[in-house]
C-alpha cells in the first residue's frame, strides 16, 4: 500500500497542526495492520496513530497492546522522499517486547525482540546497549 501511494498524488489532510499530515494511505495501512494482527491475536489491544487521532480511545494497560504508526514520516511520503517507515511495537505489561520498523520504499526491515537482539533484514546488528532508564 505504501509503495502503491508513494509516487502518485495523494489527498492530504492535517491532524493537529499544518505540519501534522495524514493521507488515505496512512489510514489504509493502519486498517490492514490492525485487521491482520486481530486475526492472529484476537485478545490483544491496539493503539494506532490514525485511529487515536480520530478519537478512538485505548487505555494503555498491562494487556498485550500493539502500538502502530502506519506511515512514520508522512511529510516525507507526501513529498516523495523515501525516508518513511511502518512502525509497530508490542507492549506487554507496559513494556515493549517487540519492535519492527519497515521502510517499504528502500526494502529495509529493522526488528528487535527484548533480550534476543536487533536485526536488519534478518541479520543481527549491534545495539548501543542503552536501556533508556
Amino acid at each position: 500500500v505504501v509503495n502503491e501511494g508513494f509516487s502518485i498524488t495523494k489527498h492530504v489532510e492535517t491532524k493537529g497542526s499544518a505540519a501534522d499530515l495524514v493521507t488515505e494511505f496512512d489510514q489504509r495501512v493502519e486498517e490492514i495492520l490492525i485487521k491482520k494482527l486481530q486475526e492472529k491475536f484476537p485478545t490483544h489491544k491496539f493503539i494506532g496513530e490514525e485511529s487515536s487521532a480520530a478519537g478512538v480511545k485505548t487505555i494503555f494497560e498491562n494487556d498485550p497492546t500493539w502500538i502502530i504508526d502506519p506511515i512514520d514520516g508522512t511529510t516525507n511520503f507526501v513529498h516523495g522522499f523515501p525516508f518513511v517507515a511502518i512502525s509497530i511495537a508490542l507492549a506487554i505489561n507496559k513494556q515493549v517486547v517487540i519492535g519492527v520498523i519497515y521502510n517499504p520504499i528502500l526494502d529495509l526491515l529493522y526488528s528487535a525482540v527484548h533480550g534476543k537482539g536487533a536485526f536488519r533484514n534478518g541479520r543481527p546488528i549491534k545495539s548501543s546497549g542503552q536501556t533508556g532508564k
